[in-house]
């Protein structure tokens, strides 16, 4: 395999940027493909079969671009397609839910975690059935925080209203005197400041991202993949949906400019459903 192949990383929009963020941060001379899945946004309010499809869908798109390492940086399709990716996706895949809890169950000194996240993560109980493997003692709380997305993207983190949104999601996790917070939301690392002055001093916030990228490191060590010294480092954007405010909110959360963006339709996209309809169907027939 060419060592300088890309990382592809993959989200249902902007929010997987506050990943490629923490990526560049631990892997700098490494080469990046993203793709915002803008026109099917968000993930986290559709069917798991839905969130299933659409991440085979980019998921090959991006194989077909020439990848050495996938990462589902979406919560939602990591906790709902992450093992149909790993049986039909050429290339290492790695989620973003594991490396955040282990990191939370490091972090915990009480055995009390809470989980915020979209709908369809909350709904999946991914981050429970992970968090009870590794230590079945952990107690868990979750709720979903669906109004936390568009604050993020509007970019409100400030606003008063905000706030008062999170003083309301959180309470319960105050009441049941959780000691980490898992942040199972891409969007959610914009919220930090809020988040954690309604939660307090004593509550730690975990934010998979760094750990992902830790964990990458590892395997493409392990792997023999990382690029070489003499990389020249690229980074390329694809979105199926180049929005007015894409740039700018994206911008906002990967902390650079923004270049390299290419607009793929999602008939593009959609055509890996005929070309894989056979296998997308077995993976997705028995689920709702």
């Amino acid at each position: 395999m060419n060592k300088n192949l890309p990382i592809g990383i993959f989200d249902s929009g902007v929010g997987g940027l506050t990943v490629l963020r923490e990526f560049l941060a631990v892997l700098p001379e490494e080469n990046y493909l993203y793709f915002g899945d803008t026109a099917r946004v968000p993930y986290g309010s559709k069917s798991s079969k839905t969130v299933i499809r659409f991440s085979l869908e980019v998921s090959s798109y991006l194989a077909d671009q020439g990848i050495k390492l996938l990462v589902v940086a979406c919560n939602s399709a990591s906790a709902l397609a992450i093992d149909d990716l790993r049986k039909l996706i050429p290339v290492p895949v790695i989620d973003v839910i594991n490396p955040g809890v282990s990191k939370a169950i490091n972090m915990t000194n009480n055995g009390k975690i809470g989980i915020i996240g979209t709908s369809a993560t909350i709904a999946s109980g991914a981050y429970e059935q992970v968090l009870r493997k590794i230590n079945s003692k952990i107690k868990t709380i979750s709720r979903p925080c669906p109004l936390f997305v568009p604050f993020a993207e509007e970019n409100w983190i400030k606003h008063p209203a905000c706030k008062l949104v999170a003083e309301e999601y959180l309470e319960t996790f105050r009441n049941n005197k959780v000691d980490v917070l898992i942040l199972g939301c891409t969007h959610y690392p914009i919220l930090k400041d809020v988040i954690s002055e309604v939660m307090g001093p004593e509550v730690t916030l975990v934010d998979s991202a760094e750990s992902t990228a830790m964990e990458a490191a590892d395997i493409l060590s392990q792997n023999d993949i990382a690029a070489r010294e003499n990389n020249s480092p690229f980074l390329k954007f694809f979105v199926s949906d180049l929005t007015a405010n894409f740039r700018k909110i994206g911008e906002q959360f990967l902390g650079r400019t923004m270049e390299n963006i290419t607009n793929v339709p999602v008939e593009k996209l959609e055509k890996y459903k005929t070309v894989k309809k056979q296998e997308i169907d077995k993976r997705t027939k028995d689920k709702n």
